[in-house]
C-alpha cells in the first residue's frame, strides 16, 4: 500500500489545498492529511477546528484520514509507514523553501520521498494567509474556500469582534 502524508497548517483549508488533495488521492492508496502543530504560527482556528474542517472538506474521499502531528515530519511519515510527503507548489518562492526541506528530509530518511504537485492555475495565487486577510477585511472568500470553511470564518471573525461577508 502506498501511503502519503499531506502536511500543513491548513489555517484555513482552501480550495487550493483540496485541489492538491484531489491530485494526491489519484496517486496514492492512502493519504493522511496531517495538521502541523506549529509553534511559530498563531492560527485563527484551533487544531481541533482545523481537523474538523478538513474532515468535512475531505469527506468524499474514502482513502483519506485527517490527524495532527508534532515533531519532525519525516519521522512522523515513517511512523505511519508513508513512502511520500506531498507538497503543493504554487510559485517559485514555494519551490526554494520546499526544495530545501525535501533535501533535509532526504538526508534524515532517504526512504521517504517528497512529491511536489502543482495546483490548477486558478489556485496559484491562493494561500491561507490571503484568505484570512480577505476575510478579516470583510471581503468575500466564496471562491477561495469550501462553504463549511466560509461559514466557520464568518463565525470566528464575528466572535472576535469583526464583521465579515466571508
Amino acid at each position: 500500500m502506498k501511503i502519503a502524508i499531506y502536511p500543513g497548517t491548513f489555517d484555513p483549508v482552501t480550495n487550493g489545498h483540496l485541489d492538491i488533495l484531489d491530485r494526491a488521492v489519484k496517486l496514492f492508496d492512502k493519504v493522511i492529511i496531517s495538521v502541523a502543530r506549529n509553534s511559530t504560527k498563531n492560527p485563527i482556528f484551533t487544531e481541533d477546528e482545523r481537523i474538523a474542517l478538513l474532515k468535512a472538506a475531505a469527506k468524499k474521499y474514502k482513502n483519506v484520514r485527517v490527524e495532527s502531528f508534532t515533531g519532525l515530519l519525516v519521522e512522523y511519515a515513517r511512523s505511519k509507514k508513508a513512502t511520500a510527503i506531498v507538497r503543493g507548489l504554487r510559485v517559485i518562492s514555494d519551490f526554494e523553501y520546499e526544495f530545501q526541506m525535501a533535501l533535509a528530509n532526504r538526508r534524515l530518511h532517504e526512504d521517504v520521498e517528497t512529491v511536489f504537485l502543482m495546483p490548477n492555475e486558478k489556485y496559484t495565487y491562493l494561500s491561507s494567509s490571503i484568505v484570512r486577510e480577505v476575510a478579516r477585511l470583510n471581503g468575500n472568500v466564496r471562491d477561495f474556500v469550501p462553504p463549511i470553511v466560509r461559514r466557520a470564518l464568518k463565525k470566528k471573525l464575528r466572535a472576535g469582534g469583526s464583521s465579515t461577508n466571508a
